[in-house]
Formats: C-alpha cells, sequence, structure tokens
C-alpha cells in the first residue's frame, strides 16, 4: 500500500507573511488548499511541519497527523508542501501513487516529490529537522528522473498568477465531485444558498460556485471564475471578479479582483482590493484599498525580509499576514507585504513587520506586545463562536518570537 508524507522544507520561510501561521500544505490557491487534493487520494497521509505547527497540525488537520508507522516494504510518496494545489498536480500524484514506481522530480523551485526504492534509507521519525536532513542524502539525486508537471511555490506573491492560472481547472473538477445545482448559465449553488435580487451573474470566463450556505445582496455583480467558500456573505454592492477565491465564514463588501482570501477574514465595507492575499481573522476597516498597478505601469519589485524579488508581473497587491488589521481609509500602496498581527494606519508605502503598529504616516511605527494580540483572538474568537485553544495563544507568541528578527532587518529596510 501507497502511504504519502507531505513535508515542509527549508524554503517554506520563502512565503513569508503566509506560512507563518498555517502550514504550507494548508494554503488556499486557486479554491483548494494542498490538502485537499491529498485527501482526494485516498490514501493514508502524513504531515511534517515546523515545530510551532506541529499541534495545529494535530488538532486541525487530522488527515495529517497519524502515528509514523514506518513500516518496510510500504511505498511511501513524499510531495512537498509548497506544491501548487491544482488539478494538474493531483492528476500526476494519483498517477504516481497508483503505480509508486521510484522517481524524483525536481524544479528550479527545489524537489517537488520523490519515492525512494525500497532498498533505499528511510525517514524513521516525521520531524522537522529530520525531514531536512533526510532531503540532503545523496542517494536522492541518483533517483530516476521522473516527468510530472509539478510547480512549487517561491515567494508568496506567486500564489497570486497561480490562483489565475489553475483556478478554472480546479473549478470543473469540484464541480463534477460536489452536490451543485447549476440554477443559470454557468452559476452553481450547494444547499441552503441565498440571493437577493437584483444581482449580476457574469460567466463568460468561468464559472461561479457558491458554496453551503452562501449568501449575496442586492446590486452585487459576480465575474467568473469565482469561488465562495460556505456560510460566507457578499453583502450589497459587492463585486467579486476575475478569479477570485474566498474561504469559508468571510464578510465580502466593495470590489475584490483576482485575489485569496482565507477563513474568518471581513472585508465587509466599500473599498479596492486587487490582485492581493489575505491570511485568515484580517479586518479591514471601511474604505480600506490597495493599489495593484504602479504608476509607471512597470513590472513590481517585493521586497521580503531575505531580499528583494522582481516577480516580473505588472498586477500585484498586498500580502497580508494572519490576524492583521487596517483602520478606516488606510491605502496600502502596490507590492507590499504586511506582516501577521499588525494595525496599519493611513497610507502604507512600506512593507510592515509582524507585530506593530504601523502609523507611519503620523509618525509612529511601534511593536505590539503578544498579550494584545492574544486578547484581540480570543475577542474575535468569540464573535465567530470559536473556542480559543492553548495552542492558539501558543501560535501567537510562537510567532512573535519567529518574526522578531523580520522586525529588525524590515524597519532597517523600510520604516
Amino acid at each position: 500500500m501507497t502511504s504519502v508524507v507531505v513535508f515542509e522544507d527549508s524554503q517554506i520561510d520563502g512565503l513569508y507573511p503566509v506560512s507563518l501561521a498555517r502550514p504550507g500544505y494548508a494554503i488556499t490557491c486557486g479554491a483548494f488548499r494542498l490538502i485537499d487534493w491529498l485527501a482526494e487520494l485516498s490514501v493514508r497521509v502524513y504531515g511534517v511541519v515546523r515545530p510551532h505547527l506541529e499541534e495545529i497540525q494535530q488538532l486541525d488537520f487530522p488527515l495529517c497527523s497519524q502515528d509514523w508507522p514506518g513500516a518496510p516494504g510500504d511505498a511511501v510518496l513524499y510531495v512537498n508542501a509548497r506544491l501548487i494545489p491544482c488539478r494538474t498536480a493531483f492528476e500526476a500524484l494519483r498517477s504516481w501513487v497508483a503505480d509508486p514506481q521510484p522517481g524524483l522530480v525536481r524544479t528550479e523551485a527545489g524537489i517537488a516529490a520523490f519515492c525512494p526504492r525500497p532498498t533505499d534509507p528511510q525517514l524513521e521519525q516525521l520531524e522537522y529537522q529530520a525531514m531536512q536532513q533526510y532531503l540532503e542524502q545523496p542517494w536522492l539525486e541518483a533517483l530516476p528522473v521522473r516527468e510530472a508537471h509539478l510547480e512549487l511555490l517561491r515567494y508568496s506573491h506567486e500564489l497570486i498568477d497561480a490562483n489565475q492560472r489553475t483556478i478554472q481547472e480546479n473549478l470543473e473538477y469540484r464541480l463534477s465531485r460536489g452536490h451543485y445545482r447549476e440554477v443559470a448559465d454557468g452559476v452553481f449553488v450547494a444547499e441552503r444558498v441565498r440571493w437577493e435580487e437584483p444581482v449580476v451573474f457574469n460567466t463568460r470566463q468561468g464559472p461561479i460556485v457558491l458554496d453551503e450556505e452562501v449568501s449575496v445582496g442586492p446590486f452585487s455583480y459576480l465575474a467568473g471564475p469565482v469561488y465562495v467558500g460556505r456560510q460566507s456573505k457578499l453583502i450589497e454592492h459587492a463585486s467579486v471578479k476575475d478569479a477570485v477565491s474566498i474561504g469559508h465564514t468571510v464578510k465580502i463588501g466593495g470590489e475584490v479582483e483576482a485575489s485569496i482570501i482565507e477563513p474568518y477574514t471581513n472585508k465587509q465595507h466599500y473599498g479596492f482590493l486587487g490582485h492581493s492575499y489575505l491570511g485568515s481573522w484580517i479586518n479591514l476597516g471601511a474604505g480600506t484599498c490597495n493599489s495593484d498597478l504602479k504608476n509607471t505601469y512597470g513590472l513590481i519589485n517585493m521586497d521580503y525580509p531575505f531580499g528583494r524579488v522582481a516577480t516580473g508581473r505588472q498586477f500585484v497587491g498586498c500580502i497580508m499576514g494572519d490576524y492583521s488589521k487596517t483602520a478606516i481609509n488606510t491605502g496600502i500602496f502596490t507590492g507590499k507585504t504586511i506582516g501577521v498581527c499588525s494595525m496599519l494606519y493611513g497610507f502604507v508605502t512600506t512593507n510592515v513587520p509582524s507585530f506593530v503598529t504601523y502609523a507611519r504616516l503620523f509618525g509612529q511605527v511601534t511593536e505590539v506586545p503578544p498579550e494584545v494580540m492574544i486578547a484581540t483572538q480570543q475577542r474575535m474568537f468569540q464573535r465567530r463562536r470559536v473556542v480559543q485553544r492553548p495552542c492558539d495563544i501558543q501560535l501567537i507568541r510562537d510567532m512573535y518570537e519567529l518574526s522578531r528578527q523580520d522586525r529588525h532587518v524590515m524597519s532597517e529596510v523600510s520604516l
């Protein structure tokens, strides 16, 4: 029997700030996460994540938290957690699981997947450091090269392009597997979806998929491809268009274009969000807008804690980590990264580290203590009837420590 080990490698930090609060396999792209595709394989799945996410994995991702048997003779397919979650990759993995021949798929961004020979050394424990050492073994390079279209994410801004490229095929697969009714040409709804007329559905460029208990307010405009997760709400006059992936329990108002929004995030008021990624438990104040195009129409460079990266893209908005908030009328300049647990006011003209109050327009950039964010987390959770667990509190503390150097580096570069 074939098992799958989905692993984080040392390059997972390149997905800052997206990957700070979640395993790489739990990042949404094209209306799916990698873990969703692995569940479709119907095999035993084991996860290897960074130490600060081990308890989160155990409680929130039971599919990946099984005990590692290490049974000799079993075929094991190792899959990088940075794999772009798309139907093409799923089909390649499904074929490999069905016929687990030894092989290796390496890309410019690292090892995408491999299957050892029965005689090769076996991983003895599902632990992050042990996995990194396992990936450095010389016998890996002797494995046969396997032809498979597997792409890895290197930087967080690559999610925007990947989302646009994959959402169409991903939604086609979702529709083939889910229980959706086609209520208009290209508009598919699950159970207990409701909308108030008038609503305009534009499906010329792709389908619109509304999952369970989604509600859409009057005078809204949806242009596919669009996916809206269960129990999410689009308020009146919302405009959602051109490759948008919205997670569950999200509130959306204003204009959203070509963006990814993770669960439990609120962008409830008017304002523009384009070519951007929002993590979970974010709140954008009324009038918050981001720019996704330079005035020169030139290509955009992104500055990360580890250096500058040329995106090769003309449109990149903002990449915002979990638990961050904006005040009313916040304006975020093109191609900015915003760390986790930060508070934004006024114009955001530079990158924003994690755990800061950013009011640079008023000459103030100060650190936010983790205790403040823990109390804020509790209040947010109570509003959504979510229980704050010890592991949620510890995640805040761990992210504060892990981002300490980022605050130092980014303050020198940006502030």
